[in-house]
């Protein structure tokens, strides 16, 4: 058999040694989804296309996988591994080219210095006038999580080690599905023959041991400097200093180990020192495991809100999504039926938590986050009072707890290495889906080879993903220095294995494809009076060419169609004109906004539903909003009942009346956060209007719908119990009251709807 020539075959053809990119497609899919006895059953069928197909095993398939182009190679040798290898291929890897920081630098924004990324700190600086002149510091971020390796049978844990740099932009960073991290190495879990009490030390040590061996270029690197090529091509002398390591408590317990006051080997001595506390959570001591349930289940499921339809004390998974549904709506939750000193220091927490979550702090902005948690310190024997610390044994009268003390060290670490959220521990665990992917299924005669079919299965995974990047700018002429490309947009628009690409590339790209689709409807969409905000209605009407009285009837507003002719004279004067019309109606439009911290970045758009009555929601399904007003220090709240236009029907409507409305109904205002400093919320309560037979109606109006800044939610004020036959189809419906969920400073009440959640 002839060598395989690759440099002259793939001049040819680019999916070379595959027949063409459908052949290749195909290998890749069963490459990620099968394993090696599953390809063979596969490729002993009859299909459609099998006689198109050149590849006639699996061992074929994966020595032609072998022959693509690689970049660094995974290793299986007794503990030896190039860290330094990765680094650099991440380091000049070119599509990060638009989000990259190689200098220390300082901004100041009304005279206070402000820290986001870690080039932008006092470390930074500090490191790099130790450095020779011209030289770059290239920072190293490592971060490793725990996770099964094998399905189905041999029952193997290992420690996946993933890496980065903060070079790369923390928004670019802090996303898995950016690769801008790679695994770099699976560090074993041995089993000992030893006493149970003593096994997880020893593991423990095994890791620091791997990690040592591992990282010793990158030490001597950081200590030496080396010579990288950047993702310009330009050559530089890189230091790497460790500058974060991101990981959860027991993970960072295990890192520090307590190496400087006890010896590691002396183990029952090491295991006392290094014990540590496990509570149980707060609010469900003092209301009960069922009053929470019942309280989340029958919140309404309103935008970018996930319903939990069993409680909270019975999640399964607690993910980032959980947390922030649970931190949004904890303190109006519990309000009523806890001790207001009590529901008070949760408020306090809350509000840390938030602001600890800033993509930019100045020394302002960690004041007053060091404030919360002074705050929560003072008031946290409300929580002690209440007996709602509790451990295994019953409740506890005191906080040493590991991770309430770690919170104290933001407010001085912030200044050294920029926001915390940049080393959020989520990102680890999301890489364990992104990176960590494994199909392997052994059994025991299978072991002695399984470290070989690992390395193999690594090796496979990264080249396919390079070799997809190659092969698609090769196939249509495209350069990465030019990703914003039409034409690259509708490749990318056909094949969203390349979505991570878009997402990084410069904010202008019209349309990011993702798990979630996200289109930048600033481009093409409606747009707010000052541009703030933009809105998105599909072209197609969900009702078209009904009247006001037949709408009225489906949505149960008998006041609509009065409403409509006010509003229509009121814009086009009185007369017949338009006063017959027929309408065309939406369930639902998109709202979107930029950040309020990174005004470049355009958010994920949010969808604002507005569905007639019907089985599933008998009294309608209506999300609520913001209004705009001509003083900002007003507040005006709606509930969107209709959205609507007027059909055309051959006619020219003035420009007021050809853009969707909107029909609400108002809330008013009844206090404001600061009037109440337990709960700190916005209270309102539905507006009514008298009809002239007495009887109450609510109060609704007609508007633009480029009048909406925000989508927002409301929570009902459940009192001291929640009422039973209240369900989350109808809450915000047979309640009148409500906790706006908001926080009283305005910069945050922005952040908490768009940067952070």
């Amino acid at each position: 058999m002839k060598t395989h020539n690759y440099e002259v075959h793939h001049m040819h053809n680019v999916y070379y040694p595959f027949a063409d990119r459908e052949e290749w497609k195909l290998a890749k899919f069963l490459s990620d989804n099968l394993n090696q006895g599953q390809i063979t059953q596969f490729l002993k069928l009859l299909w459609k296309c099998r006689n198109h197909w050149h590849i006639q095993s699996a061992q074929q398939m994966f020595t032609f996988m072998d022959a693509l182009p690689k970049g660094p190679k995974w290793r299986c040798m007794t503990i030896h591994t190039e860290a330094l290898e990765v680094m650099q291929h991440i380091f000049g890897n070119s599509i990060f080219a638009n989000n990259v920081e190689f200098d220390p630098y300082e901004i100041k924004v009304n005279r206070e210095r402000e820290y986001s990324e870690w080039m932008s700190c006092s470390r930074a600086h500090k490191i790099q006038d130790q450095l020779p002149p011209g030289a770059t510091i290239v920072p190293i971020v490592l971060a490793s999580e725990k996770t099964p390796i094998t399905h189905q049978s041999g029952a193997l844990e290992m420690h996946p080690m993933f890496l980065t740099t903060a070079n790369i932009r923390s928004d670019i960073r802090i996303k898995a599905t950016m690769h801008a991290w790679s695994c770099i190495a699976y560090m074993p879990i041995p089993q000992f023959v030893c006493h149970p009490d003593f096994c997880s030390l020893l593991q423990a040590r095994v890791w620091h041991w791997c990690v040592d061996i591992m990282c010793e270029n990158l030490k001597i690197a950081a200590a030496t400097g080396t010579s990288m090529v950047d993702l310009s091509s330009h050559l530089r002398y890189a230091f790497t200093p460790l500058v974060a390591y991101t990981a959860n408590l027991p993970k960072q317990q295990m890192i520090a180990c307590l190496c400087q006051c006890v010896d590691p080997w002396k183990v029952q001595q090491f295991q006392e020192e290094a014990k540590a506390l496990y509570l149980s959570g707060w609010c469900k001591e003092v209301l009960g495991a069922d009053e929470l349930d019942s309280r989340f289940r029958r919140q309404h499921k309103s935008i970018g809100t996930r319903h939990f339809a069993q409680g909270v004390s019975h999640v399964q998974q607690m993910t980032g999504r959980e947390h922030r549904n649970i931190q949004r709506t904890i303190v109006a939750t519990i309000a009523g039926v806890a001790d207001p000193g009590f529901t008070q220091a949760i408020c306090a927490l809350i509000n840390f938590i938030y602001q600890a979550q800033s993509p930019t702090f100045t020394p302002s902005s960690i004041t007053a986050m060091t404030s919360s948690l002074a705050e929560f310190h003072h008031l946290k024997g409300a929580i002690i009072n209440a007996e709602a610390c509790r451990g295994t044994t019953g409740p506890i009268e005191h906080f040493d707890i590991p991770k309430l003390e770690l919170l104290s060290s933001f407010a001085r670490v912030i200044p050294n290495i920029g926001a915390p959220i940049q080393f959020t521990t989520k990102t680890s665990e999301r890489m364990l889906i992104t990176h960590c992917k494994s199909p392997f299924v052994c059994t025991s005669h299978q072991r002695a080879s399984f470290t070989q079919q690992i390395v193999r299965f690594l090796d496979r995974e990264d080249t396919a993903r390079q070799f997809d990047l190659y092969a698609l700018l090769h196939s249509k002429t495209l350069s990465l220095n030019n990703l914003i490309d039409n034409e690259f947009e509708e490749v990318v628009d056909i094949d969203p294995a390349f979505s991570w690409i878009a997402r990084v590339t410069p904010e202008d790209i019209t349309r990011f494809h993702g798990p979630h689709p996200i289109r930048n409807y600033f481009l093409k969409g409606l747009l707010s009076e000052d541009s703030t905000v933009a809105f998105h209605v599909t072209v197609s009407s969900d009702l078209a060419d009904k009247s006001p009285n037949l709408l009225a009837q489906l949505y149960q507003l008998p006041s609509f169609p009065d409403q409509l002719r006010s509003f229509i004279e009121h814009v086009n004067g009185p007369g017949p004109h338009f006063q017959t019309c027929l309408l065309k109606v939406w369930n639902k439009f998109c709202l979107q906004l930029h950040s309020d911290l990174r005004p470049c970045l355009v958010m994920p758009s949010q969808q604002v539903q507005a569905y007639p009555p019907s089985q599933a929601y008998p009294l309608g399904n209506c999300d609520v909003v913001l209004l705009r007003t001509q003083n900002d220090d007003q507040v005006v709240v709606g509930q969107v009942q209709m959205v609507f236009g007027l059909s055309t029907r051959g006619s020219t409507l003035p420009p007021e009346l050809a853009e969707p409305l909107l029909y609400i109904q108002l809330f008013e205002v009844i206090s404001r956060p600061q009037d109440d400093p337990v709960v700190m919320m916005y209270r309102v309560r539905r507006r009514f209007k008298t009809r002239p037979d007495g009887t109450q109606a609510r109060l609704g109006i007609i508007v633009p719908l480029v009048d909406v800044t925000h989508a927002i939610e409301l929570i009902p004020e459940y009192g001291e119990r929640v009422n039973c036959d209240v369900t989350s189809a109808t809450s915000l419906e047979l309640y009148d009251t409500f906790y706006l969920n908001s926080f009283s400073d305005k910069e945050w009440y922005h952040s908490l709807h768009t940067d952070f959640w």
